[in-house]
């Protein structure tokens, strides 16, 4: 059964810098997709950033110069770089994973597995 499991988050102060990594065991996947979402209380989830195994990335506009989604294809592992961060960034991060096909990147429904979340708080 394909297992995502998430670390790195926790509680920075406005500026400071978290790195997020999302490791997937037990796929069968030749070609893969993976994302980041976050989800702030009371708000709906949405797309943070994207990353093919092919190296096609794509960005929410909130994010873009701040943030950076790499990856390591050895065992499908996911990184979000995360510099510069603001109150707003405050939110549960998970990690998505699903197959080469996405099309819509920030559609949930595109992922099939999902990690549990980590947390993310940013104070002032």
């Amino acid at each position: 059964q394909v297992q995502l499991v998430e670390s790195g988050g926790g509680s920075v102060r406005t500026g400071g810098s978290l790195t997020l990594s999302c490791v997937v065991s037990e796929h069968t996947y030749r070609s893969w997709s993976m994302a980041w979402f976050r989800q702030a209380p009371g708000k709906e989830r949405e797309g943070v950033a994207f990353i093919r195994k092919d190296g096609d990335t794509n960005y929410a506009d909130s994010v873009k110069g701040r943030f950076t989604i790499s990856q390591n294809n050895a065992k499908p592992t996911a990184y979000l770089q995360m510099n510069s961060l603001k109150p707003e960034d405050t939110a549960t991060y998970y990690c998505a994973f699903g197959d080469s096909g996405v099309e819509i990147w920030g559609d949930t429904d595109e992922y099939h597995y999902w990690g549990p979340g980590t947390q993310v708080t940013v104070t002032s």
